[in-house]
């Protein structure tokens, strides 16, 4: 099978990394073609001009990806859901699309809640032989509240730098065993149905 996916990072940001190297652990024979449109707010708007050219180039189905919060986070900024998927149905209509093949996968907060899932494959990454870290188990990521910063935190209290989520977010992901603590984040759960047609279920 044939996957598109529709991210609002740039060529090779940590969305695409992550998102891709996910797919292929959870369906390895699927081919995948990505569409990367470098934020969300160009993933709103142009969004159905992807998924029109990921379907010609054979696409099987297509699965749109994106943060709720926007990378510039900032306090006054509230944003909506269903605000962010009715915008996207608006540009699938504008550019004629209407299939029942195309996935909304919106992940709450944004990508690094997938990231502290998993405190396993964080210790891994985070621990030197002279450093042993502890991290304790999360058990709902995807209620904390800014996991981008957490997890910068994290970074600085054990390495002495900030995250990078070009270089570090690809370094946890694969370090993650299993799915038994990833699966605890409803949107990944969906990301995994959708893309891969792999149900996780349970806690």
């Amino acid at each position: 099978m044939k996957v598109g996916l529709v991210l609002e990072c740039g060529p090779h940001g940590a969305d695409q990394q992550v998102c891709e190297y996910l797919a292929k652990r959870l369906a390895p024979e699927t081919e995948l073609s990505t569409a990367t449109l470098g934020n969300k707010p160009n993933l709103l708007r142009e969004c159905g001009t992807a998924v029109v050219s990921l379907l010609a180039e054979g696409c099987e189905r297509v699965v749109i990806v994106w943060d709720l919060y926007p990378a510039w986070r900032r306090g006054e900024d509230n944003p909506c859901r269903h605000e962010d998927k009715e915008a996207i149905r608006s540009s699938l209509l504008e550019a004629g699309i209407a299939s029942p093949h195309v996935h909304l996968v919106c992940i709450q907060e944004e990508l690094e809640a997938w990231l502290l899932a998993d405190e396993r494959a964080l210790r891994a990454v985070l621990a030197k032989p002279t450093h042993p870290v502890r991290i304790r188990r999360t058990s709902q990521p995807e209620r904390i509240s800014n996991p981008k910063k957490q997890l910068g935190r994290l970074y600085q209290e054990h390495t002495g730098r900030r995250y990078v989520d070009l270089q570090d977010a690809i370094r946890i992901v694969q370090r993650i065993e299993d799915w038994q603590r990833l699966r605890r984040c409803e949107t990944f759960a969906r990301f995994a149905l959708k893309v891969a047609n792999v149900t996780l279920s349970g806690r």
